[in-house]
């Protein structure tokens, strides 16, 4: 049996406007991922590999839970949300969502549109970031074992998409509701990849730690 428990980074740059500003921890995601290397730590999870995307957040995070040199496969990178999002606003006119609501309303018809093949000049294609996901998760399913993975949200609902057959909206709606430095864990049981976990914040039960369960 194959397990591959998929940890979304630490809080990221909640105000950024660009990709690049997005791209690094805030002080509370370097907490959360200090708080869930010590919860796995303390329960003795033991892992035979380490993969991370090569972003700064998930390098970040990476280390925050005690992982100095994981394996690196920009293919668990996210995809560019923000150019994406300026393409769907000037070509569809679909305006850039400014609150968590608008963002919930905004992302499912991004997303359709962007499936479709309908901006010009998207820096990725959906079908491209389908196939990178999927071989990310072929060859890790290939070094056998229990292999953790440190990615984005955008990467985790594109496998949760593959493995549980989801359409847009329903993909958007599991993409919604992951926490920063939650764990997803799918297994390969009997020749078929399942969900086990979804979107787990053990590391964050505590009282005096409601503050960190964050989406964004």
């Amino acid at each position: 049996m194959t397990h591959i428990p998929l940890i979304r980074h630490g809080q990221a740059n909640t105000h950024a406007t660009t990709a690049e500003d997005y791209d690094r921890l805030s002080e509370l995601g370097q907490q959360q991922a200090a708080w869930l290397g010590q919860y796995l730590h303390e329960t003795q999870a033991q892992f035979d590999h380490v993969w991370a995307g090569d972003m700064s957040r998930h390098l970040a995070t990476a280390r925050g839970m005690g992982h100095d040199a994981p394996q690196i496969d920009a293919r668990l990178n996210e995809f560019d949300y923000f150019t994406i999002a300026r393409l769907a606003e000037l070509e569809k006119d679909l305006p850039a969502p400014q609150s968590p609501e608008e963002f919930a309303r905004n992302i499912p018809q991004l997303m359709e549109f962007w499936r479709e093949d309908a901006f010009a000049d998207a820096p990725e294609r959906f079908a491209d970031f389908e196939d990178r996901a999927q071989g990310a998760v072929d060859d890790i399913l290939r070094a056998g074992g229990r292999s953790l993975v440190i990615t984005s949200g955008g990467l985790i609902s594109m496998v949760l998409r593959q493995v549980l057959r989801l359409d847009i909206p329903e993909m958007t709606r599991l993409m919604f509701l992951l926490r920063n430095s939650s764990v997803t864990e799918i297994e390969y049981v009997h020749g078929h990849l399942m969900l086990s976990v979804y979107n787990a914040v053990p590391h964050l039960a505590a009282p005096d730690r409601a503050h960190a369960r964050t989406f964004i």
